[in-house]
C-alpha cells in the first residue's frame, strides 16, 4: 500500500514509552458483536483505588474487551471455604471490576474448595490449588458452579476448569478426559438450570505440540500432541452439550523449540483455529495466549513481545476465532509474557505498553466483523482490517496506523 493511498501516523513506542489512548485510531466500522478479544485477571490487576489502577481502567473501557475471572485462585479466594458457608467477598470485588470494565464478563469455574478434594472443611492449601475435586463430590462442584451463575446472573459466558489440572492418569500416560467430561457434564447441566442462557464450554486443554506428531492438528510449527487430540475427540462425542471449545497455547514445542522462529511459529494460532473449527463444528475459545519471542528473558514490555502477541492474535482472528483471552494483562517481573499495561503497584503504573493501543484497534475490528489480514515483513508486523490498519516494530517498538 503506497503512501499516497493512505494516511499515515506514526507513534514511536519504545519498550518503556507509553501509547496515547486517545490517540489511537478505532475501525471505520460500528461494532455489530460481542467482543472477540478480552483478558483473564490473576493475582495481580487493576483492582485497586490507586491512580495507576484507574490509568489501566480506562484502558480497559477504551475498547470491546472481553473480561475473565476465575471463581477461586487468581485473585479469588475460597468461595465455600466449608459446605455450604460461602464467602463471596473476593469474587464480589472482582467482578465488581468486570463489571466496571466490561460488557462482556466470563467466568472460569475453577478451582475447587479444598474439602472437595480431601482437605479439611475450613482450611485451604493453596499449594493444592490444582487438585480437582473429588468424584465423590463432583455433584458439590456442580452446585457451587450453579451457586456462581445465580449470584451473577449477567455473566453469560462461562469455562468449566482450566487446562484439565488435576486431570492427568499418570498410569495410562494420558489425559483423564472420562472423569473431566463427567464432572464437565454435572456443570453443565447446572449452570444451565441456574441461568438457562449461559453459555459454557470446555475442555480447557493445552495445545502441546511437538516438531513431529501423528496428529491431524498440524501444520509447519509441528503437531499437537495426538493424545489431546483423543481428548478433545471423547469429549465431543460424550458432552451432554458445548456452545464453544476452549483451548490454550503457546507457539513454542513442548521441548521449547520455534519452528521456523518466533514470528513463523505464530502460525499455529490461525492453524489450530481452523483446524479445530472444522473437527468440532463449535465456536473457538482461546483462554490463555502465551507468544513466546526467540529471546525469552526479555521482559513483558519488550517491543518484539508486542509485535509477536499482535501477529499471534491476529492469526486467531483472521482464522476466525470466537474468543481470544490474553493471560495477566499487567506487566509483572515474575511474568514475563507480552503485557497491556505496566504494574499498578507502582505510582506510575498502569501505563500502556507497546501492545496496548494495537490490541485495543485489533478488538474494535474483530467486533465489528472487519476481515482482518497479517503480514510478516523484515521485523515489523502489520495488521489490516479491509481499510484501515496498525504495524509494530519489533526492534524499536514504533506503531504506525493507517488509513482514516
Amino acid at each position: 500500500m503506497s503512501s499516497s493511498a493512505e494516511r499515515v501516523r506514526r507513534i514511536v513506542v519504545v519498550a518503556l514509552s507509553f501509547v496515547v489512548l486517545g490517540s489511537v485510531p478505532a475501525s471505520t466500522a460500528p461494532r455489530t458483536g460481542p467482543p472477540v478479544l478480552g483478558v483473564t485477571h490473576t493475582q495481580v490487576t487493576a483492582d485497586g483505588d490507586s491512580a495507576a489502577d484507574a490509568r489501566a481502567r480506562d484502558y480497559l473501557t477504551s475498547a470491546p474487551l472481553a473480561g475473565n475471572q476465575h471463581i477461586m485462585g487468581w485473585g479469588a479466594l475460597n468461595p465455600e471455604p466449608s459446605p455450604g458457608v460461602f464467602d463471596w467477598s473476593t469474587l464480589d470485588h472482582r467482578m465488581d471490576l468486570l463489571r466496571r470494565t466490561t460488557d462482556d464478563p466470563v467466568i472460569t469455574l475453577c478451582c475447587a474448595p479444598d474439602w472437595m478434594k480431601g482437605g479439611e472443611p475450613g482450611q485451604t492449601d493453596w499449594d493444592k490449588i490444582e487438585v480437582p475435586p473429588a468424584e465423590e463430590h463432583f455433584d458439590d462442584f456442580a452446585e457451587l458452579a450453579a451457586a456462581v451463575a445465580a449470584r451473577y446472573p449477567y455473566v453469560k459466558n462461562f469455562l468449566v476448569w482450566n487446562e484439565l489440572k488435576g486431570f492427568f492418569d499418570t498410569e495410562r500416560n494420558t489425559w483423564d478426559i472420562e472423569a473431566y467430561t463427567r464432572l464437565y457434564n454435572k456443570v453443565y447441566a447446572a449452570v444451565k438450570k441456574a441461568n438457562p442462557a449461559a453459555r459454557i464450554g470446555g475442555p480447557y486443554l493445552v495445545m502441546i505440540s511437538w516438531g513431529a506428531d501423528d496428529s491431524p492438528l498440524s501444520g509447519a510449527w509441528g503437531a499437537v500432541e495426538h493424545r489431546i487430540v483423543d481428548a478433545i475427540d471423547y469429549w465431543m462425542a460424550h458432552k451432554v452439550g458445548a456452545d464453544f471449545i476452549v483451548v490454550d497455547g503457546s507457539n513454542a514445542t513442548r521441548d521449547n523449540q520455534l519452528p521456523g522462529g518466533d514470528a513463523a511459529a505464530t502460525a499455529k494460532f490461525g492453524d489450530i483455529t481452523r483446524q479445530l473449527r472444522k473437527r468440532t463444528g463449535l465456536p473457538v475459545w482461546w483462554a490463555e495466549v502465551y507468544p513466546e519471542v526467540d529471546d525469552d528473558g526479555v521482559p513483558s514490555a519488550a517491543p518484539r513481545r508486542a509485535a509477536i502477541g499482535l501477529l499471534a492474535v491476529a492469526r486467531m482472528v483472521e482464522a476466525g476465532a470466537a474468543k481470544v483471552l490474553l493471560w495477566q494483562p499487567q506487566a509483572d517481573t515474575s511474568f514475563e509474557s507480552v503485557a497491556l499495561w505496566s504494574d499498578t503497584r507502582a505510582a506510575d503504573g498502569g501505563a500502556p505498553l507497546p501492545m496496548a493501543g494495537p490490541y485495543a484497534w485489533l478488538a474494535r475490528a474483530a467486533a465489528a466483523h472487519r476481515p482482518i489480514t497479517t503480514a510478516w515483513t523484515g521485523d515489523t508486523v502489520r495488521v489490516d482490517d479491509g481499510e484501515t490498519g496498525v504495524s509494530i516494530d519489533a526492534n524499536t517498538g514504533a506503531v504506525t496506523y493507517y488509513g482514516r
